[in-house]
């Protein structure tokens, strides 16, 4: 396959994920309160966390910068820890693939790349 080539199919598989994007943002404003799209775009029962209201510290790993949360007193983190174990340690949640680290209590989310 030339360079050419792959960097048409580059580009069209970015414009599908633009288009599945948006989609989703429409979906998500057309479900009842109680429900929202999972990333596959089947409904699910509404999370009892927010991510966003977790504490998240920047580090490095091996395979780059990811950040990590010990917030465990935090109500949104317990729930994210049971979300975690019943995907056996690790999902995606939105643009974040997120993981359960081997201690059981710490969290690591990482920005995922189109």
């Amino acid at each position: 396959m030339s360079k050419s080539e792959i960097e048409y199919h580059v580009k069209r598989r970015d414009a599908y994920l633009q288009l599945a994007d948006a989609e989703n943002e429409i979906l998500e404003t057309l479900a009842p309160p109680n429900m929202k799209q999972t990333e596959a775009g089947h409904p699910e029962a509404a999370k009892n966390y927010d991510i966003e209201k977790i504490s998240w510290v920047p580090k490095q790993g091996d395979k780059g910068p990811y950040e990590q949360s010990d917030d465990v007193n935090n109500h949104n983190h317990k729930e994210l820890l049971k979300d975690l174990a019943a995907h056996k340690g690790k999902m995606t949640i939105g643009q974040f693939f997120v993981w359960t680290f081997q201690n059981g209590s710490t969290i690591g989310r990482k920005k995922r790349s189109f």
